[in-house]
């Protein structure tokens, strides 16, 4: 009788390595250590012969025993499994030897980032705009870690270490998915130690009141596109990501009850696990929108990209647009605007009837653990009164100084 799931999660180490059967040529291997292995045990030419197939709970039960069933055919056609897998690897040692970095590095991104990230743009960055130039031409099996360090270090050295150990990672995927396919017998930057790189910092960055109204005077007396402007504003106003406001379509915007809903594939989020998610527009927001829709010359998109009208902007069009003025100030990001909003929502929340989890939803953060089971609550009318009051207050720190800083309506 065939061993379950269950079952194969009761079984414990003993003081000698054992197996247990699963079905026909199939078991489980359990060693002193406690590491379970599947093994698919057979005769061939009248000897017994076995072969490790993968280790449990890496490889289900339910992979296994199709695994167990591709060697067993080839037995019954007169073929050896562990012949057959020596044969594999001889041909990808041969593969590999003339196998690019470029060229390996594209068919991992085929099959494994395109298919199951969410997201991939950041992965395909690292591996055009970094990895390629640098190592492109070279063999895949001849990288080693001071090759690595070539294309990290420089990143480090140039004030980017978040992004230099995001570059270490990508190429250590890269290469873990080689070696899985017999392509590379080392992985080269899993010897580039992250702490010599530096340490990852989680950010702190937020507005104060003050720079809020420098940082809205600045971008409305710019000469970068009103699109820009208005879009800038809006994520400030919203708590949105910028992606959101990037991907909008107009379907999204509803005048009428005042609502912008965010398809759930816009959304941040594990793959298959999005929500969608909705933002109640103030009036500021509301005729921002608006003016934005007469911008937009027919477009489906809020945002669509220049001369073409069927495309959004590209994903670093706003990053652009800020890098081009100067702030007399410590320098920021645009997705320090959630921070900065959250920060003061958070700080103003107590006194006008809002409490932290009005501000996370607002900010699309999903509860975790048992309180995100029980907690479903949408808080829309608490939303919309803080979204309300957002924006007004952010009016009253612009005007605080009786300095007219821009054409906020429409123009």
């Amino acid at each position: 009788m065939s061993l379950t799931d269950r079952e194969i999660n009761k079984l414990r180490p003993s003081l000698k390595r054992y197996s247990k059967r699963v079905e026909r040529g199939l078991y489980i291997d359990v060693t002193p250590g406690g590491a379970m292995s599947w093994i698919f045990k057979y005769r061939f030419n009248g000897k017994q012969d076995k072969l490790v197939i993968g280790r449990y709970p890496d490889l289900t039960l339910k992979k296994a025993r199709e695994a167990g069933n591709k060697l067993a055919a080839q037995v019954a056609e007169g073929k050896s499994p562990a012949e057959e897998k020596r044969k594999l690897r001889e041909e990808s040692i041969a593969d590999a030897e003339v196998l690019t970095v470029k060229a390996f590095g594209q068919r991992y991104y085929d099959e494994q980032v395109a298919k199951n990230w969410k997201d991939p743009s950041g992965e395909l960055r690292y591996l055009e705009k970094d990895l390629y130039p640098a190592l492109g031409d070279r063999p895949l099996k001849d990288i080693t870690a001071l090759d690595v360090q070539s294309v990290v270090y420089p990143k480090r050295d140039g004030g980017h270490p978040s992004a230099a150990i995001c570059l270490r990672n990508t190429i250590k995927r890269m290469y873990d998915y080689a070696e899985e396919l017999q392509l590379a017998t080392i992985n080269p930057a899993a010897m580039v130690a992250t702490r010599y790189i530096g340490k990852a910092t989680r950010r702190s960055r937020y507005l104060p009141p003050k720079e809020i109204r420098e940082y809205l005077q600045v971008i409305y007396r710019s000469n970068i596109r009103r699109q820009f402007k208005l879009a800038l504003h809006i994520l400030l106003l919203t708590l949105a990501r910028k992606s959101m406001i990037l991907l909008a379509t107009w379907d999204e915007i509803d005048f009428t009850t005042g609502e912008w809903t965010i398809p759930k594939e816009h959304m941040k989020g594990k793959k298959g696990e999005e929500h969608e998610h909705t933002v109640y527009m103030s009036r500021q927001v509301a005729a921002m929108f608006r003016e934005l829709k007469a911008l937009a010359g027919g477009s489906r998109f809020v945002l669509p990209g220049r001369g073409k009208q069927n495309q959004p902007f590209a994903k670093n069009a706003l990053n652009k647009a800020l890098e081009g003025l100067t702030f007399e100030m410590e320098p920021f990001t645009i997705h320090d605007q959630r921070r900065t909003a959250s920060t003061l929502l958070n700080e103003h929340g107590s006194e006008n009837g809002w409490s932290k989890d009005v501000v996370e939803k607002a900010l699309s953060h999903e509860t975790g653990g048992i309180a995100g089971i029980y907690n479903r609550a949408e808080y829309a009318i608490q939303r919309k009164k803080m979204l309300q009051w957002w924006a007004d207050y952010v009016d009253s720190i612009v005007t605080e100084s009786k300095v007219i800083v821009g054409n906020f309506g429409r123009r």
